[in-house]
């Protein structure tokens, strides 16, 4: 890793974000977590910005002295900056969709002088890294189905694969928020009329202590239940899912249909539908591994792509960050086997 032999690993999600100090033996040296990372939300600057008490804790905690700000310069392998405390900082960040972002974000960060070079990738491609193993060419499929949902791949020679990944704009469909809409928006039909009958009208609303879709209409609307409580709707379809409700399996299966979707076309645009090949699969719908959407999911993928081989990653996404800082640095099969070791 250069002259400290120590890098920043960083995950960034929507709704937490892992910092880890690593050495190129594979020690953590320190760790951190904070809240999400949203910059389309609060702009890029103010992003990074939440990231500097993180990265300035797993520092204070090594015994180190904090980072100074230093603006970094366009080099090879990354971006180039001030000697830091580090020598590298790998960061996965969501809501780095596009290379534009990616190029943005990369430079923001660099400008800090926490390390002496700094790489960004979408978060997708930790999830793909913690799943794909320590040796040889890495070559996989990763499909995230948490808050969103992103697929990834890397093939033979360095080529990728990957989607804009924005919203409904990019054709995108599914995830924890657009799931608790859907559910949200059949249940109100249900109960109104306009809609097919559903044990949603009445599960939804019960799970907040009310009785009617309306009462949760109102409640959702005027804030007296917060926004954020959104997330914990898609257990509930899943529970009346599983029960048998129609329209509530409806919604489940067409999840499995989006993230089976994801990977063939990945393995398609890779060239690898004929071999076999990695498909990691995480996030918090997926390792929740519902039996209806596991079950379909696992289906969809013997019959669309047979050579695929579905993977669920529970392990936190910062282990891919902490072995990409090893990839980086040419590190000894010893150092992969610790760092997966510190993260189970």
């Amino acid at each position: 890793m250069g002259l400290t032999g120590m890098a920043l690993a960083i995950d960034a999600g929507n709704s937490k974000t892992d910092v880890a100090l690593v050495t190129a033996d594979g020690s953590i040296l320190a760790t951190a977590r904070g809240g999400g990372f949203q910059p389309p939300v609060v702009g890029a600057e103010r992003a990074v910005d939440m990231l500097a008490p993180l990265v300035a804790s797993v520092l204070a905690e090594a015994g180190m002295v904090g980072a100074a700000g230093a603006v970094g310069v366009a080099g090879s392998g990354g971006v180039v900056g001030a000697a830091g405390p580090v020598d590298h900082l790998s960061a996965f960040l969501a809501n780095a969709d596009l290379p534009v972002e990616e190029a943005r974000l990369t430079a923001e960060i660099a400008r800090r002088g926490w390390a002496g070079t700094v790489t960004v990738r979408n978060d997708t491609f930790a999830l793909l890294r913690a799943g794909l193993p320590d040796d040889g060419e890495p070559v996989g499929v990763a499909v995230v189905c948490g808050a969103g949902i992103n697929c990834v791949g890397l093939g033979r020679d360095g080529a990728t694969a990957r989607f804009p990944a924005i919203g409904r704009i990019s054709g995108d469909w599914g995830g924890g928020a657009q799931l608790a809409d859907e559910a949200l928006w059949c249940a109100a039909r249900a109960e109104d009329g306009r809609g097919a009958p559903t044990e949603l009208a009445r599960a939804l609303p019960a799970h907040f202590g009310l009785t009617t879709m309306r009462e949760l209409i109102e409640a959702l609307h005027l804030h007296e239940i917060p926004g954020h409580r959104r997330h914990e709707l898609p257990p509930v379809l899943f529970a009346v899912a599983t029960a048998g409700d129609r329209i509530a399996r409806t919604l489940v299966t067409r999840q499995a249909e989006e993230i089976a979707l994801l990977a063939r076309v990945a393995l398609d645009r890779l060239g690898l539908l004929d071999e076999p090949t990695p498909v990691i699969l995480g996030g918090g719908i997926l390792t929740a591994r519902h039996p209806l959407l596991h079950n379909h999911l696992t289906q969809l993928l013997t019959q669309h792509a047979p050579q695929a081989i579905p993977q669920v990653v529970t392990a936190p996404p910062v282990l891919g960050a902490a072995l990409d800082t090893l990839d980086r640095a040419g590190a000894q099969a010893e150092a992969y086997g610790r760092v997966r070791g510190a993260w189970g």
